[in-house]
């Protein structure tokens, strides 16, 4: 291959109903130097949400700055620990009745990203505001095939009466398109999967392809075979591991079980949801993760539980519920019990992070060119409190965010502060977002 040959980063393998994006490789741009401008960069943005707050002891590292030690519910980060920043002493008050009364865990997510009070009602009023990902996915959503991606593990709901009369939907969503409107997630990850992959695919033809057990690769080898020998060799091997990755990701979807439908949206949804929860966590993690290489969308949410969920965690040797638990009143007993399905939450996270480290992009792997938000509207699950929220983001955003630190801010920071700062190095800049109150330093 000459150094002349490019290919743009929109290019994808087509086939029948089918489209699979291409990894970034070295023939679409050179590779950006890490003293690059970050607008240069295609930075990736996604929020991870877990619920009931944590056991904020084993959370906290003991010390600031740049010598921290991980706490035990962060141990199992330690191999990517360079790539993060953990903060303390954000807060989001809107989480806080505000003269609202009981509801703290519909508030504590309806909050997270938006920063706004969510109106108390369980009829079709609903209204809380717009969340910092759709802010996102409106200023650099057009670049991509997907504006955003929204993905969970439990079902979503719009009406109904969750938490002390606040509506379902907001104890359910995370993202929020208007004031009005939540974005609802995708839990199956079959139907994520064709929905990443099927390009305007009808259900004839996925029914087709799965009759036959077609992959979708199958339809673009041919496509695949003429630009594979355009290639280099550290190109030709890059997206050899990448169709590799669709390829296996696709097998373990389809062998979790349920029938095939349409990924239309006027289909009921199947039952092909993997019964072991934390296969299910790690399936839609491996899906984001192709999401983002393959540059299908940018910014995504992923909320791992309802808030105020009641799972039991019976395969780490926790058979009480997770909500139930929370309300640990001091108890010691359960206050182990709490850690370990804290514990268990951050392992598969750093299951995916370490695997969007190990895909490079240039100089850089994904890691670098992204930017992880993982936490939970809730602080103690005891107290309720929605100050010192357990926050950390992973990911130097294109190089332009200084890792490896535990950071405490001010007491009382607005948490909208960091997203305002996430938005700049996303060209997704705005002056306000909820309650902020300005933007919190990530260079230094």
């Amino acid at each position: 291959m000459t150094q002349a040959w490019r290919i743009s980063r929109r290019t994808v393998l087509r086939g029948l109903g089918t489209a699979v994006a291409l990894p970034f490789l070295d023939a679409m741009s050179r590779p950006l130097a890490w003293g690059a401008d970050p607008k240069q960069v295609a930075n990736r943005m996604a929020f991870v949400y877990v619920p009931n707050g944590k056991h904020m002891p084993d959370w906290t590292p003991a010390t600031e700055g740049a010598d921290f030690e991980l706490p035990f519910i962060l141990e199992p980060l330690k191999a990517v620990k360079s790539q993060l920043n953990i903060f303390s002493g954000l807060a989001q008050d809107h989480g806080r009745p505000n003269g609202d009364g009981a509801g703290d865990h519909a508030r504590a997510l309806s909050s997270f990203l938006t920063g706004q009070q969510a109106r108390k009602t369980h009829g079709a009023d609903i209204k809380v505001g717009v969340s910092v990902d759709q802010v996102a996915a409106r200023k650099v959503g057009q670049r991509t095939k997907f504006p955003s991606l929204e993905l969970g593990c439990d079902r979503g709901a719009q009406a109904g009466n969750c938490d002390s009369g606040y509506s379902c939907s907001y104890s359910t969503n995370i993202s929020w398109r208007s004031d009005t409107t939540p974005q609802a997630k995708e839990i199956d990850p079959k139907l994520a999967f064709e929905r990443l992959f099927s390009c305007g695919a009808t259900a004839e033809r996925l029914s087709r392809r799965q009759k036959y057990h077609k992959s979708i690769l199958d339809f673009v080898l041919e496509d695949a075979r003429d630009l594979q020998s355009k290639l280099g060799t550290k190109d030709r091997r890059k997206m050899d591991e990448y169709l590799t990755s669709v390829r296996e990701l696709e097998v373990r979807v389809n062998s979790t079980g349920g029938e095939s439908h349409s990924p239309l949206p006027d289909y009921p949804v199947p039952s092909g949801i993997p019964e072991d929860y934390a296969t299910h966590i790690r399936l839609m993690y491996d899906l984001l993760a192709l999401a983002f290489q393959g540059d299908l969308t940018r910014v995504a949410t992923f909320v791992v539980a309802n808030e105020g969920s009641n799972r039991a965690y019976p395969f780490i040797e926790v058979p009480d519920g997770h909500h139930d638990l929370s309300h640990h009143g001091n108890n010691p007993e359960k206050q182990a019990k709490i850690r370990k399905i804290n514990h268990f939450h951050v392992t598969q996270l750093a299951y995916f992070l370490e695997k969007l480290q190990g895909i490079s992009e240039g100089e850089r792997s994904l890691l670098d060119n992204s930017m992880i938000l993982y936490g939970s509207g809730l602080g103690d699950g005891n107290a309720h409190n929605h100050d010192n929220l357990p926050i950390l983001l992973a990911g130097r955003g294109g190089g332009s965010i200084a890792t490896g630190r535990h950071i405490r801010y001010e007491k009382e920071t607005p948490l909208n502060n960091l997203y305002l700062s996430m938005l700049d190095r996303i060209e997704s800049s705005v002056e306000v977002l909820g309650d902020s109150t300005g933007r919190v330093d990530l260079s230094t």
